[in-house]
């Protein structure tokens, strides 16, 4: 089973190409020429979804989706080292 990703990349996707993809949040059919979303786990391309742009949205609000920067601004600042005036560096 892979892991669920931390943060998601996303963009407007609409393509020429009659492909028709099914949408990984409704389930439904999604046919490659409509306006839909892509969808890339933690800004893998090789591992994108086409969705809805409703349903994204609809996670997003849910924050089921969040960027990158909302999952680093999450995350624990590393300990900041002290200038100490009586250590020299070099």
């Amino acid at each position: 089973m892979a892991e669920r990703p931390l943060w998601w990349e996303a963009r407007r996707a609409q393509s020429t190409k009659p492909a028709t993809y099914k949408c990984p949040f409704c389930g439904k059919q999604l046919p490659a020429m409509s306006e839909h979303m892509l969808l890339f786990p933690e800004g893998d391309h090789q591992r994108r979804r086409h969705a809805h742009s409703v349903c994204v949205m609809q996670m997003r609000k849910a924050g089921k989706l969040p960027t990158k920067a909302e999952w680093q601004a999450t995350q624990p600042k590393p300990p900041r080292r002290r200038w100490l005036p009586w250590r020299r560096s070099g």
